[in-house]
């Protein structure tokens, strides 16, 4: 038995070295993608076991009074905050990594099983502090969760910009003509689709002005889009302004959804009160794909992600050429970074934020236990999602206008 055992131990040890040599490898950020994952699948566990188990710590369960969702709160702001430090520290400690001869670009592509320990700890000892310390991060989570839909927005401004810029760069008629079809496309489906909003959030017999509202300014703001992109002086196009028309229909839907289901004016779900396993698989996977989205478009995107001395500074690469720089090939010699480590991480701190946010409820009290990102703040964090999103968007092209002398990316 023990010549076994150390068998199995040696082979684990082995299969430890491959995976993170692997990883080592190939891009680092698939795997701090898994890793985030990984804490999401911790943080919605404890979200459902919290309230038993968190009643037996004293310094948690400090009343009587408190509730079983104040528990499960509780359990996703700890398992938050220590995926917050954890990302923090990475993002402080690679401040000022330009290139691959820095020691510190191989631990942000190393070491990944005293990562995963460190990361464990971190998140064991959240269990150790004072309720006063989850107050303090919960409120300031709210504009850490801001920030990221923010960055979230800014990242898919410029994918869109640099998905048009590569297509009209052929200069071929047939990119010309995929760029009409799908912009069209996307207007198609924009419109279409706030016409099933009005059907399933403005129920007849009942006064919805409020979700009217949001429908048809989001209307007219992608109507507004396509106005503005192909006026003259604008030098705009329709793919982008389609695209972001798309996206900002369908935050107009994630926000009336979140309306409390008990509310008249939520056609959608006021009939039923019980969610389904695949609703919230699926509100998760949606929490999941954006992040992950987000993190791999903040080693690709030009518009702020990439230090100045990176070979994409000035230039677009692709996913691809970006984790041949990271792992090292195509050159026996040092090369720049090809993206912000601090910045990637960051994305990451952030993110932590906004998922506990989602899962919390924006740390407001939901009608059920089983709801997740329900509830008025959630709708009007939604909706000014939007309305963000607008702006930046409309700024993005009347900017070279009003300030002539200056150079926009």
């Amino acid at each position: 038995m023990s010549c076994l055992a150390s068998c199995c131990a040696s082979l684990t040890c082995g299969l430890c070295t491959s995976v993170a040599s692997g990883v080592t490898r190939s891009s680092a950020r698939l795997a701090y993608c898994g890793l985030f994952g990984v804490s999401l699948i911790v943080s919605w566990v404890l979200r459902q076991v919290a309230s038993p188990l968190l009643k037996n710590f004293s310094w948690i369960n400090t009343s009587d009074n408190l509730s079983k969702e104040w528990f499960q709160t509780q359990a996703v702001l700890r398992v938050s905050l220590g995926n917050f430090l954890f990302f923090g520290l990475l993002a402080l400690i690679m401040i000022g990594v330009k290139d691959q001869n820095d020691r510190r670009d191989s631990w942000h592509h190393g070491g990944w099983v005293a990562k995963l320990v460190i990361w464990m700890l971190l998140v064991a000892l959240m269990f150790f502090l004072p309720n006063g310390v989850m107050t303090i991060y919960g409120f300031l989570s709210k504009f850490g969760a801001g920030m990221f839909l923010l960055i979230q927005v800014i990242i898919l401004l410029d994918a869109t910009h640099s998905w048009n810029d590569s297509w009209v760069a052929k200069d071929e008629q047939k990119w010309y003509v995929a760029l009409l079809v799908i912009s069209v496309v996307c207007y198609i489906a924009t419109f279409a689709f706030s016409g099933i909003l009005f059907m399933w959030f403005n129920p007849s017999g009942h006064d919805c002005g409020l979700n009217v509202f949001f429908i048809v300014m989001t209307m007219i703001l992608a109507f507004a889009f396509a106005v503005i992109a192909l006026h003259p002086k604008v030098n705009g196009s329709l793919l982008p302004a389609s695209v972001i028309s798309v996206y900002c229909a369908y935050v107009c839907y994630t926000g009336l959804s979140s309306e409390p289901r008990d509310y008249v004016c939520n056609g959608l779900h006021n009939k039923s009160k019980a969610v389904t396993t695949s609703t919230l698989v699926l509100g998760m996977l949606t929490t999941v794909l954006s992040v992950l989205y987000s993190a791999l478009r903040a080693g690709s995107s030009t518009t702020f992600m990439s230090p100045p001395s990176s070979p994409r500074s000035g230039e677009k690469k692709s996913l691809l050429d970006s984790e041949e720089l990271e792992s090292g090939k195509g050159s026996a010699e040092a090369r720049p970074v090809s993206y912000s480590y601090t910045f990637f991480h960051l994305i990451f701190a952030l993110a932590s934020m906004y998922s506990a946010m989602l899962l919390s409820g924006w740390t407001s009290s939901s009608e059920s236990e089983e709801l997740i990102d329900v509830g008025w703040t959630s709708l009007w964090v939604r909706i000014c999602t939007e309305w963000v999103t607008a702006g930046l968007y409309i700024w993005s092209l009347v900017a070279p206008l009003l300030f002539p002398d200056r150079e926009f990316h």
